[in-house]
């Protein structure tokens, strides 16, 4: 299975109108926002543009209107709202000879502090998070912390991340070169 892992849009409609054009030609069901949408209604523009089943959304530092981000998840049953933390559990296909399936633990969140603390507990396989809008990937003991950088080209070039939870490997996709 493959996850799409986006922070920082930042209201930037065009480039999130081009990353989900790409996201939805992969083929991939489950989105992770890492915060700092700005606006609410830009939630229902991810929901009516992506093509997939789930929007998973935590709050960002400038993401204020947090009843606004409650009404636009109530109107878009793909999108789940998840406050300043999120959780996902996904089933990974057992080993060659094995009847048991390991579950990938996965957590996700804004801010890069909260992130390092959850990956220190050693209770995830891996944490998302975004803020610093720039991508980066580190290893904490069993815990891989991945951030896909801005998806609204703040600071820093546009990009995303696609992670496949097979391989446990991310791809950052540079908006540019799409």
């Amino acid at each position: 299975m493959k996850i799409a892992v986006i922070a920082d849009s930042h209201d930037n409609l065009p480039n999130i109108e081009k990353a989900i054009g790409y996201i939805n030609k992969q083929k991939i069901s489950v989105m992770i926002h890492c915060g700092d949408v700005c606006a609410p209604v830009i939630l229902g523009k991810f929901a009516e543009l992506f093509k997939g089943e789930k929007i998973h959304v935590v709050k960002g530092n400038v993401d204020g209107d947090i009843e606004g981000f409650k009404l636009w998840a109530k109107k878009y049953p793909k999108i789940i709202y998840h406050g300043n933390t999120g959780k996902l559990e996904i089933a990974c296909p057992p080993k060659l000879g094995e009847r048991r399936r390991d579950k990938l633990k996965i957590v996700f969140c804004h801010e890069p502090l909260v992130a390092k603390k959850m990956a220190q507990s050693q209770k995830y396989d891996f944490v998302f998070h975004g803020h610093t809008h720039k991508p980066w990937q580190e290893q904490i003991g069993k815990t891989t912390i991945i951030n896909p950088g801005t998806l609204a080209g703040l600071f820093n070039k546009a990009t995303f991340a696609i992670f496949d939870t097979e391989t446990k490997k991310a791809q950052l996709i540079l908006l540019e070169k799409i």
